[in-house]
């Protein structure tokens, strides 16, 4: 890289949605902007979260100034844990998105070790050759930033998570005049969040959605239950207000709303009118006209609050005859099953469930297509990279660009891994890819499940596992135990007995054919004998694990 260029390196965000972390150098300076990580797909059996691969962050983590983190989610924030113990560097953030990572980071033991550097908007700090200007941007979730950074190879904007809400309430707004002041000069390089590229117009306002809301208060005789996103304050704010409007109590159930919840209201995000807010052991000292319950599990979670009611598990509360359940949120692709089974489950038990499908009950917090024109045009930039998307969306919206008058050759797409180097001459290069493989988190594992173990999962999760138990007397070559056959996700041993007692016979005729001493041997052909033919009389693969003892 050259001295005097600015070299962008995506390790995360560029054609998928989530595990969203970004690196610029510049000379001897490095700052990360978010940190984020990934929930896993159905297929990745047994895995937590996936998150990005900071080989390159811990090559150069000497230059590492500062990471900055544009807002609270998951997917810009969940993957701190696994980087900080590796690094020295401070957290920069607003207050409620650092008090969103002390609250993480607590719970690995690691909040103690980091420095926290709280930031206002419109606050312009320096680390070496770069320097950042924090502006506000109206999101799904308040204290959220764009950053306009100033580099040797000249400004940058990059939008964050973004809407443009046409009526904000709580001051909750992008501030677009900003992002145009910064801009005038000229701007290099554009990175903008990519997610509702494909929905036309603009997303629904939080005004309408409170609106939405007001009016099914009016009408609801029963329990109002509310699942949304627990990071979500302003909707709560706005449940909050209406509740104490139409003389209604407040409850909720999750440990993630109790704590944001009890973080927002601290830092003055959050006001609740006394005697609204009521614990959840209280619900029953209420009519069922005078109750909302807040809860947890929109995406379907299985040990969700939500998820926890449908099944009939849940300790304090259950669904009442006539309760209005408000799915609050937008269905994450890959959820939709869960969501829909809950939501059955629901209706089995006399509840009515709203959702986005029937009603305007939810606001997206990512801008559609009519608002990004809108900030491609207040930018101007010369060159552009769409972020925060599949690479459907990164496509969709670097033809945005090139309509709203980036040149086609300057309108890039990049995908995680591919450096990019901007010059002050206006000219870039396309630099070595770094590797940037995700990383799958299973437990206190971090890495060690790979392809191989996940396709042996897939396996036992798709034809299960036989065990076979044989041991053998080393002096006298004689079966003193066994042949013994353990079917674990196979078939259900009382209709399918005789199939095991024919495969203990293939045992036996094998062992009869096979040295005793030679054990390895043995397990071999036991494994391919018994997978041939489970094949041929049930149509079924499973792993076959001889386990033969010699003693």
């Amino acid at each position: 890289m050259a001295e005097n260029g600015v070299t962008l390196y995506p390790l995360g965000g560029l054609g998928e949605i989530g595990m969203n972390c970004m690196l610029l150098k510049s000379g001897q300076d490095m700052i990360m902007i978010d940190c984020g990580l990934m929930f896993p797909e159905e297929y990745l059996f047994g895995v937590d979260v996936v998150i990005p691969r900071f080989d390159f962050v811990l090559a150069n983590k000497d230059k590492l100034r500062a990471i900055i983190l544009t807002h609270g989610h998951e997917d810009h924030i969940g993957a701190l844990p696994w980087l900080m113990p590796f690094v020295n560097a401070p957290l920069f953030g607003s207050r409620f998105t650092l008090a969103l990572v002390e609250s993480k980071l607590r719970e690995h033991d690691l909040d103690r070790y980091v420095e926290f550097k709280p930031v206002a908007a419109g606050d312009r700090l320096i680390f070496g050759e770069l320097a950042c200007t924090f502006v506000p941007v109206c999101h799904s979730i308040i204290e959220g930033f764009g950053l306009c950074i100033e580099s040797p190879a000249g400004r940058i904007v990059h939008t964050g998570d973004f809407k443009l809400d046409r009526h904000p309430m709580h001051g909750q707004h992008t501030d677009l005049d900003a992002f145009r002041a910064f801009s005038d000069p000229g701007v290099t390089l554009m990175l903008s969040d990519s997610t509702n590229v494909e929905q036309e117009g603009r997303a629904l306002t939080e005004r309408e959605i409170e609106h939405t809301f007001d009016s099914i208060f009016a009408e609801t005789e029963g329990r109002i239950l509310v699942t949304l996103f627990s990071s979500h304050i302003q909707r709560m704010q706005e449940i909050f207000d209406l509740a104490a409007k139409h003389g209604r109590k407040v409850a909720a159930s999750g440990k993630s709303l109790w704590r944001n919840i009890d973080i927002a209201r601290e830092l003055g995000h959050l006001h609740v009118e006394p005697g609204v807010y009521v614990h959840l052991d209280d619900v029953s000292r209420f009519p069922d006209s005078e109750m909302v319950i807040l809860l947890t599990g929109s995406q379907g979670e299985p040990l969700s609050a939500l998820s926890r009611l449908a099944m009939g598990e849940h300790r304090q509360i259950r669904i009442h005859e006539g309760d209005l359940v408000i799915m609050s949120s937008r269905f994450i692709p890959g959820n939709q099953r869960a969501i829909t089974k809950v939501i059955n489950r629901l209706y089995k038990l006399g509840a009515e469930v709203l959702y986005e499908r029937v009603a305007g009950i939810h606001a997206s917090g990512h801008a559609y297509a009519a608002e990004l024109s809108q900030m491609l045009d207040a930018v101007r930039p010369r060159f552009f990279i769409p972020v925060h998307g599949e690479y459907r969306h990164l496509v969709k919206h670097k033809r945005l660009a090139e309509m709203r008058g980036v040149m086609p050759e300057r309108a890039l797409i990049v995908e995680d891994g591919q450096p990019v180097t901007f010059f002050p001459d206006g000219t870039i290069r396309l630099e070595e890819k770094i590797l940037v493989e995700s990383i799958y988190v299973d437990g206190k594992g971090v890495g060690d499940v790979g392809h191989t173990v996940l396709k042996e999962r897939q396996l036992l999760g798709g034809e299960g596992l036989v065990i076979v138990n044989l041991v053998i007397d080393e002096a006298t070559g004689e079966i003193t135990l066994g042949p013994d056959i353990l079917s674990k996700g196979f078939i259900f041993e009382q209709t399918y007995a005789h199939y095991l007692e024919d495969a203990k016979c293939i045992v036996l005729d094998i062992y009869e054919n096979v040295p005793p001493h030679q054990i390895e041997k043995l397990k071999e052909r036991i494994r391919s004998s018994l997978r041939r033919f489970f094949r041929k009389v049930l149509d079924r693969d499973p792993v076959v694990v001889p386990v033969v003892i010699s003693i």
